[in-house]
């Protein structure tokens, strides 16, 4: 080969190389962080950083993440457990968050909260994205992407994100330098922790609903979800969480209800409980009744770990040195995020 001729094929090369890292560092620059104020964008990406040995995931939307605690769970019964959760994660995005769980591991059961059968198609980019960025490429998040798109979006704009983010420029902020690279842990196994109260004022009764008939779409998935366990082996636990908004309508409590005995598979409404949990409304919630505190969650997660224990038979692992050696700095950093929260809420132990 001519001199001249390789000298130009190693420039062409060593330009497209710059481009790339170019373009790798731009993506890292302008992706948001979630490192600060609306922390559950980074939620997802976390479980990948796992020790893959879960008993229990929990798939779902906020009212999983900030009302279940995984620490509680191994702390009262040994079971070991991760939350899959994010914003108004639709029952798509559940399902496939589900296929996905399965290229790691086999967890005994998988447990899926039933609030988002109430939405039959894609909501907001937003919420999309908080959900879907943060999953490893595989055709379940292909698929998953392809089913969330609102009509405005583009599935190029997942591949390369610097198409969407690009004007992300004003935005930035010390987070996005501090973390392009690595990013702290904002969760703990998936759970959302506050620890400050906002009791509740008014209890929500819901406007009439012209029709009360889940959608197609939302069914389709809850069918696909149970195919999935079964084939896998894998129990498919329904919950309806211990939150007082959204309103839980008792004709859509019914139709899960139906489902359930239909297809011989466990469904709890926990919200139903409250008051056999020992929820209190005016101490047990950060905001007003939409989501539990630590103090609400442990209580619900005591309740709900006595049903996995009795009902589904979760082994206990305390005692297991592999699972104790997993778990003591995933308590560690528990408890110390209380007494930081104590501290930035000004609260203080009687």
């Amino acid at each position: 080969m001519k001199t001249g001729k390789l000298k130009t094929i190693i420039r062409i090369i060593a330009s497209a190389v710059v481009v790339v890292l170019v373009l790798t560092f731009l993506t890292l620059l302008l992706t948001p962080k979630f490192m600060s104020g609306v922390t559950e964008g980074a939620m997802i990406a976390e479980f990948y950083d796992e020790e893959m040995c879960h008993d229990v995931v929990f798939v779902g939307d906020c009212e999983l993440y900030e009302n279940i605690s995984p620490v509680t769970l191994w702390e009262n019964y040994g079971i070991s457990s991760y939350i899959r959760g994010s914003a108004q994660q639709l029952i798509w995005q559940s399902y496939y968050l589900m296929e996905d769980t399965l290229r790691y591991e086999k967890p005994d059961v998988f447990v899926f909260n039933v609030l988002s059968m109430k939405y039959n198609t894609p909501q907001k980019e937003t919420y999309n994205r908080m959900t879907l960025d943060g999953m490893r490429w595989s055709s379940s998040k292909i698929e998953s992407i392809n089913a969330s798109m609102l009509p405005e979006e583009h599935f190029i704009e997942y591949v390369f994100p610097i198409l969407r983010f690009h004007s992300r420029w004003n935005d930035l902020t010390e987070d996005d330098i501090n973390y392009l690279i690595d990013k702290d842990k904002v969760s703990h196994n998936g759970y959302y922790m506050r620890v400050d109260s906002k009791p509740v004022s008014k209890i929500p009764n819901g406007m009439p609903l012209g029709d009360y008939t889940f959608g197609d779409n939302a069914m389709y998935y809850l069918d696909k979800m149970v195919e999935l366990c079964h084939k896998n082996n894998v129990e498919l636990v329904l919950v309806k969480a211990p939150s007082l908004f959204p309103v839980w309508y008792p004709e859509w409590d019914a139709q899960i209800e139906k489902f359930a005995s239909a297809h011989k598979i466990k469904y709890y409404n926990l919200l139903d409980c409250a008051d056999t949990i020992g929820i209190d409304w005016n101490t047990d919630t950060y905001d007003a009744g939409l989501h539990l505190n630590l103090s609400g969650a442990t209580k619900t997660s005591v309740f709900l770990g006595q049903i996995l224990r009795d009902e589904c038979h979760i082994k206990d692992h305390r005692g297991d040195p592999y699972y104790e050696k997993i778990w003591a700095p995933k308590i560690d950093f528990y408890y110390e995020d209380i007494e930081e929260q104590k501290i930035k809420y000004n609260i203080t132990d009687n």
